[in-house]
Formats: C-alpha cells, structure tokens, sequence
C-alpha cells in the first residue's frame, strides 16, 4: 500500500501564465492554489468532467521527479531545501517549441522535437532527489504492470522507482485521460486550436515545482516552486 503524503518534483508553467491558465482550466483545477476551476465555456462536450478525471488528481504538470512517499530518514523540510539548492546551481535552461499531440493515448503538450538539455535537466532530477524517495512496496510495484514493461524499463522500475526515466523519459504535459479511438481526432483537433490560439511559440523549462499529495483521495498541489539559475547569467 502506497505511503502518504507522496511528493513528486514537476515542471509547472509560472503561475497566472497563459500556459498555466491553458492548462488549469481545461483540468478545471489550479494546482498552485489547489482550487477547482469551471471549464471554458467553449468546451461542450458532456464527458469532460470524465475526460479529464486522470489528470485532474496531479494538476497541470510535466513529470521530472515521480510522485514518492519521504524515505524514513528524509523530511519535508530537507526537501524543500534540496529543491531550493538545486534550482540555485547554474545550468542551461532547456527551451522547446510546444505542440499539442497524442501520446499513449492520450493528449498532452510536448516538444516538437527531442531536446538534449530537456533529458539531461530531467534525468539530473531523478539522481539529485532519488535519496529522497522510499523503497517501492510490492503494490506500487505491481501497479506499473511489470510484465507489460521492457527489460529496460524494468530495471529502472527496480532502481529508480519508475519505469520511464533517461532514454525512456518524454516531456508531457497532461491534456485527458486515454481517450478511445473514436475521441482521439476531435478531441485532439479541438485542443490543437485552442492551443493555437494561446499563442505560446516557445516554451523555457525554467523553474521546477513541489506538488504534494496529503493521502490517496487527495488531489495534488503546490507547495514550493523554484525558478531556475540560468548559467547564461
């Protein structure tokens, strides 16, 4: 049985940005200020609400530490320290051109194009805060579905906690659920265009965020956000 509270370190867009706006409303939750939000009112499908239930529960965000109950020796407040340190330490803030597409199933915004300085910062997050992180219980375990998962993937499971690190890591920030293959063309048309009209052309990955998630009926929410240190300044 999973431990709580979890803790997962996400990329989150600055608070009040266009992107997080895009993002909380379509979710109709404001993870920053763990509030629900109503959707647009342009949006008319009646399973919305059902659409986005999944993403709903961890705010609008991209993965870059997984969602990990405190070791028995670490604290929160030591968390909050270790996260204050890293976004202290110059590094190349990585910049992408988002899209909205179809990942796993489901519909996110990612980068058009792979990234380098993207992987590296997200797999430098996954060793800086491993120390932090409990073993994995046999359940949690169980709920990646192992067999299902590559040997690769496998082995990150085991060591890391989470199956889809280094080379198996995409940047995603959740738009639904996985969606049957009837939804997946007009929900992802509907989301291209409203994207679009955002106007957000570029993306800098600039800051990272701790969300926390008190117990299991709890939604995910900020409590700690960091920008970056450009080694540019």
């Amino acid at each position: 049985m999973s431990k709580y509270p979890r803790y997962a370190i996400y990329y989150a867009a600055e608070p009040g940005s266009i992107l997080d706006r895009f993002g909380a409303e379509l979710l109709g939750y404001d993870a920053h200020r763990g509030i629900d939000l109503p959707f647009p009112p342009a949006i008319e499908l009646p399973r919305w609400h059902e659409l986005t239930q999944d993403p709903r529960k961890y705010g609008f965000h991209a993965t870059l530490k997984p969602p990990m109950a405190l070791s028995p020796d670490k604290s929160e407040d030591e968390l909050i320290a270790a996260c204050a340190a890293f976004a202290r330490a110059p590094r190349v803030i990585a910049t992408i051109k988002p899209v909205v597409d179809i990942i796993s199933g489901f519909v996110a915004v990612v980068p058009a194009a792979t990234s380098v300085d993207l992987e590296h910062f997200a797999a430098d997050c996954v060793r800086e805060f491993e120390p932090f992180r409990a073993a994995l219980t046999e359940v949690d375990r169980a709920r990646r579905n192992p067999s299902k998962l590559t040997p690769r993937q496998r082995d990150y499971l085991d060591r890391w906690g989470y199956p889809y690190v280094f080379e198996e890591f995409r940047f995603h920030m959740t738009l639904t659920g996985r969606l049957d293959a009837g939804l997946r063309v007009p929900i992802l048309e509907m989301l291209r265009s409203r994207f679009r009209d955002c106007g957000v052309d570029d993306l800098a990955i600039d800051r990272i965020a701790l969300f926390r998630q008190d117990d299991h009926d709890q939604r995910f929410h900020v409590i700690g956000q960091w920008p970056l240190q450009s080694a540019s300044l």
